[in-house]
């Protein structure tokens, strides 16, 4: 066994010492929150030194992230019901039915094809909807570009009536300056174009489209 020898009154820090040292540590501590912490997680800068040191564009980029997780997930695609085949060498029961007389099929009118141009502006953050109203298997053929900005978009639909939140994404992508393609309706309701500006400049969008749909708007 070791005997240590034990410390003197005199050897003791005092009451004052340690007083002064947790004030040391407390201050040391609310510098370090205020400097470092609040600005690399939340973006909240008060003394200007966070920006500096670049941890402030550090938080920000962190609530950019977080807003656009939350808004991804608020807009999931519903999920679609299976349907359990039936086991190997059992046949599943028929109903009866009373055969009904087929009916000759009406064909519908052809739609009148249309053409728009619209141009919309979006200042840094802001955000813009254009929608087509489109019947089942109408097709539109598009192009879109901006004035050089990149911006954040999505090209779906969601049917008339149909489940909260559920929609049909054709196309998106983050950080680009342009897109062109088309796409058949695969139900009545809206389809079209969905832009955020991340940048920090105002952005020109101009969208040219073509094809079978009964009216075009902004709706944001």
């Amino acid at each position: 066994m070791f005997n240590t020898k034990l410390p003197t009154q005199s050897e003791l820090p005092t009451s004052r010492q340690l007083l002064r040292s947790t004030v040391i540590a407390m201050g040391v501590a609310a510098a370090l929150l205020v400097t470092v912490v609040m600005p690399s997680e939340y973006a909240i800068d008060p003394t200007g030194v966070g920006r500096v040191l670049g941890l402030t564009q550090m938080g920000e980029m962190k609530e950019v992230l977080a807003e656009e997780a939350a808004a991804d997930a608020a807009v999931q695609p519903a999920a679609t019901p299976v349907v359990k085949a039936p086991a190997p060498g059992q046949v599943a029961p028929q109903e009866q039915v009373a055969a009904a007389p087929v009916a000759e099929p009406v064909a519908e009118p052809q739609q009148a094809l249309k053409t728009n141009e619209m141009t919309v502006t979006l200042k840094p953050g802001e955000a813009t909807e254009i929608k087509l109203e489109m019947l089942n298997t109408a097709t539109v053929s598009y192009e879109w570009a901006t004035n050089g900005a990149p911006v954040n978009h999505d090209t779906h639909g969601e049917p008339y009536n149909g489940p909260q939140g559920y929609y049909h994404s054709y196309s998106k992508a983050k950080q680009v300056k342009g897109d062109k393609g088309e796409f058949t309706a695969i139900f009545d309701g809206t389809h079209g174009w969905f832009w955020r500006n991340r940048s920090n400049s105002d952005v020109t969008i101009t969208l040219k489209t073509k094809g079978e749909y009964l009216s075009v708007k902004r709706v944001i």
